[in-house]
């Protein structure tokens, strides 16, 4: 009698979806995820070599995008396809992580690029929502705990000369997560939403901001302090406890939040 072949039946995983993972603090929450029992898919400007050597090392399952997310409407539109090829049985989680975003031209707002002020927006809040919302419609019948974690910044919450379209961005990226928060609080299974500022980290972005003209960015000298004190903490510090925040129990019950906001998890 012959017998039947066995049939592989994927493990459970762990989804998460990651914008701007090039580098950065990107980066390093793209190489912590690579796990065991996790899936993860990177949508940044290019595919990285070293991350998929990595994922082949831990076993975790690495999907890579390139993409210019200035054009947000073509990535969600291949994020919905993506998500539709998925098993949601298959899935523990699904966590969408909005990280990517843009430093225009550090100048006052009189003298900034159209084209560049454009590119800020749409990558740091129009990129963000239409994912979001593509996330959120192809994944609203899953079982799996949703949570959609959004990148944002001191500086979303404190004006700063010279920088009106980060600002901008990283306000209106909490603002509509308050808005989602609602939306899904009503929701059988609604995803969980926070928008998060991590705290001064020792990214390219802090290099760029010492490097202004001191004419153009009355701040620069806070930044420099910041830099010669210490006070930055590294990309790698800063994605584990970014990644560490995510899995909080209590993720979500503040859909606007601060790294520093340090409460005790009840």
């Amino acid at each position: 009698m012959s017998r039947m072949p066995s049939i592989h039946t994927p493990s459970p995983q762990h989804l998460f979806i990651l914008t701007g993972a090039s580098r950065g603090m990107g980066r390093a929450m793209a190489e912590q995820l690579l796990a065991p029992g996790h899936t993860l898919l990177c949508i940044s400007r290019g595919v990285s070599d070293p991350l998929q050597s990595l994922a082949d090392k831990t076993g975790a399952r690495l999907t890579q995008w390139s993409a210019d997310l200035s054009d947000g409407a073509a990535a969600s539109a291949r994020l919905s396809e993506w998500l539709s090829t998925q098993q949601p049985g298959a899935c523990l989680s699904a966590s969408l992580i909005n990280n990517a975003g843009v430093i225009p031209a550090i100048v006052p707002l009189r003298d900034s690029d159209p084209a560049d002020l454009a590119q800020a927006l749409r990558v740091g809040l129009e990129a963000p929502m239409q994912l979001t919302a593509a996330f959120l419609d192809s994944t609203r019948d899953w079982q799996a705990p949703r949570r959609v974690l959004n990148i944002s910044s001191g500086l979303g919450r404190r004006a700063m000369a010279s920088q009106a379209a980060y600002c901008a961005a990283k306000a209106g990226m909490d603002h509509f997560t308050r808005c989602l928060a609602l939306d899904e609080a009503g929701q059988a299974n609604g995803a969980r939403v926070c928008s998060l500022a991590p705290g001064v980290i020792d990214t390219d972005m802090q290099s760029h901001l010492r490097g202004a003209d001191q004419s153009s960015f009355p701040d620069r000298g806070n930044f420099e302090r910041l830099k010669s004190e210490g006070q930055l903490t590294s990309p790698e510090d800063a994605a584990r406890r970014v990644l560490a925040w995510l899995q909080r129990p209590d993720f979500g019950a503040e859909p606007v939040d601060d790294i520093r906001n340090s409460k005790a998890i009840s």
